[in-house]
């Protein structure tokens, strides 16, 4: 029955996604269906480690990180695991050759969320390597299916779209970041003298990693480019929305997408794919 306990695995990684979050369930939704399983699998495992480290308070988040990443590694070894997330995560680890160096940058970043507060450069670039630009490398390893030609010639690109969402969120999320979780990603901005100049050159940084993730989703075969770009789509009208709002705004309150925006952003991505306006 081991089959049955695939599917079960593979069904809590999809209903975590559904949960967490409607915008990637959408992207995924508009991937081929052999695709859809395995990706759903990679956000369930990257959510559980990011709720970790961003709201279980009053818990001892160290030891239960820790615990995470030894039970992640003994269920990619195992090929097995009691935990469904981390089953279902294995199976995409062990069937695609996900790299370990990913999965350990990416808990690399999860364990600077525990210790760091305030970002220099060097730690904002490590940082966003591992909690977004790795977890984009996991994705494409699977769009590519083995191709390690062109897996080679998108890599950077979905580095780049990796990037640019984490920073989006960063933004989106400033307020409660600062306030509630005492973290400053930004390199070099006091958030009490946020900025319309901190604001502007942040946005500068994003507009350029969007700029390079579609060259490399126009790159991607049919199976999975309009998934990717209606991901890409949603967040760079987040993004636009973000930077028409003053910091006052942005320190204040989080700017969201209602669910008939998203609709709106699913039929209007749809037909830019359709028509090749991408």
């Amino acid at each position: 029955m081991k089959p049955l306990f695939d599917k079960v695995s593979q069904e809590c990684s999809k209903i975590t996604t559904k949960n967490y979050s409607t915008s990637f369930s959408l992207g995924i939704l508009f991937l081929s269906r052999e695709l859809r399983v395995p990706i759903y699998s990679i956000y369930g495992f990257v959510r559980f480690a990011d709720e970790i480290v961003d709201t279980f308070h009053g818990y001892d988040k160290q030891r239960l990180l820790i615990t995470f990443k030894k039970d992640t590694y003994e269920a990619i070894n195992d090929k097995v695991s009691l935990n469904p997330i981390l089953h279902s995560f294995q199976l995409v680890v062990n069937k695609y050759n996900v790299r370990k160096e990913w999965i350990d940058h990416f808990f690399d970043s999860m364990e600077m969320d525990l210790q760091k507060k305030d970002y220099s450069e060097e730690k904002y670039k490590t940082y966003i390597l591992g909690s977004a630009e790795v977890v984009g490398l996991m994705c494409l390893h699977v769009f590519t299916g083995g191709d390690d030609s062109m897996f080679d010639k998108l890599q950077p690109y979905a580095m780049k779209l990796g990037s640019a969402l984490q920073k989006v969120n960063f933004l989106r999320d400033i307020k409660a970041d600062s306030e509630d979780l005492g973290r400053t990603y930004f390199p070099g901005v006091d958030m009490r003298k946020f900025s319309v100049a901190d604001k502007s050159l942040i946005e500068k940084d994003i507009e350029n990693d969007f700029v390079e993730a579609l060259k490399g989703i126009k790159m991607l075969s049919r199976s999975s480019r309009r998934g990717v770009y209606l991901a890409y789509y949603y967040y760079y009208m987040l993004f636009k929305k973000i930077r028409n709002l003053s910091p006052h705004r942005i320190l204040n309150e989080r700017v969201r997408i209602s669910n008939v925006q998203k609709f709106y952003f699913m039929i209007k991505s749809s037909i830019n794919h359709l028509l090749n306006l991408i």
